[in-house]
């Protein structure tokens, strides 16, 4: 098994941030109350630029100081957590704040949720209104870790959410395993859905299975109210995407009247 102690001990004292960080934030929308349930935080850069610039920028300047890749990863995972709680708290959210992790950069839950914690209670931002997204482009190897990193946030009264369902790795034996609170499908599953039946039977069954087990849904990437209404009638009420509202950098941007008033 992996030994999750060692690389907390590397992390002990943070190396002076090579980035300034910014942040977009997205609405999460349950159109059945017409209401922003969360804001998700998006890293952007200094001048705006996306989270791709800020990944790449970061590992050079990691790569270029000597410092080993297990803590750059650690150190980015946590700068951005604090970057979007401070930001959230400054911006007055009243909402959820959705944060993306990376659970290969969580060594030992209880040790690096600390300065999470911390930060939240600097700016007053309420713990049982923080939901982090576990998000991983490569391979989670283990599922146990992660099911460990839930139950622990779990116990601080964090929410916790699966992200990019349906595609890549986030499966449905990852799902059984770690078993979040949030379902987040993934925008090839959505997209167009309005003329797939094939789309729409899967999603009506992973409807399903979400008032069975007591998980919420997010339908991410909706970019055409078609789609908007279609998932509606499939009993999915909480949505994200271009359709609804844009990021926002450094605000939080409100749904406009005439899109609820499209899905009549």
């Amino acid at each position: 098994m992996t030994d999750r102690t060692a690389p907390c001990r590397a992390c002990q004292v943070p190396p002076a941030s090579p980035l300034t960080l910014q942040m977009a934030f997205q609405p999460i929308v349950d159109m059945s109350r017409r209401e922003v349930y969360a804001y998700e935080a998006l890293v952007r850069g200094p001048q705006g630029q996306p989270a791709g610039w800020v990944f790449e920028q970061f590992q050079a300047a990691q790569d270029s100081a000597g410092a080993p890749d297990v803590g750059s990863l650690y150190h980015l995972d946590q700068q951005c957590r604090m970057t979007a709680i401070r930001s959230a708290a400054r911006l007055g959210m009243q909402t959820r704040l959705s944060i993306n992790i990376m659970p290969n950069a969580v060594y030992n839950p209880r040790t690096c949720i600390q300065a999470t914690l911390q930060t939240a209670r600097e700016v007053g931002f309420p713990l049982e209104r923080l939901l982090f997204e576990i998000t991983e482009h490569e391979q989670v190897p283990d599922a146990a870790h992660v099911r460990n990193i839930i139950d622990t946030y779990r116990a601080w009264g964090f929410g916790t959410a699966l992200d990019d369902y349906g595609a890549g790795h986030a499966n449905l034996g990852l799902l059984l395993a770690i078993r979040p609170d949030v379902v987040k499908i993934d925008r090839t599953v959505v997209s167009g859905l309005h003329h797939d039946r094939w789309q729409q039977a899967a999603l009506r069954h992973m409807a399903q299975f979400a008032r069975e087990a007591g998980v919420l849904l997010v339908a991410e990437g909706v970019e055409d109210l078609a789609e908007a209404r279609c998932l509606l009638s499939l009993g999915i009420t909480h949505m994200q995407g271009y359709a609804l509202a844009r990021p926002g950098l450094e605000c939080l941007p409100e749904i406009a009247p005439e899109v609820y008033a499209q899905l009549n």
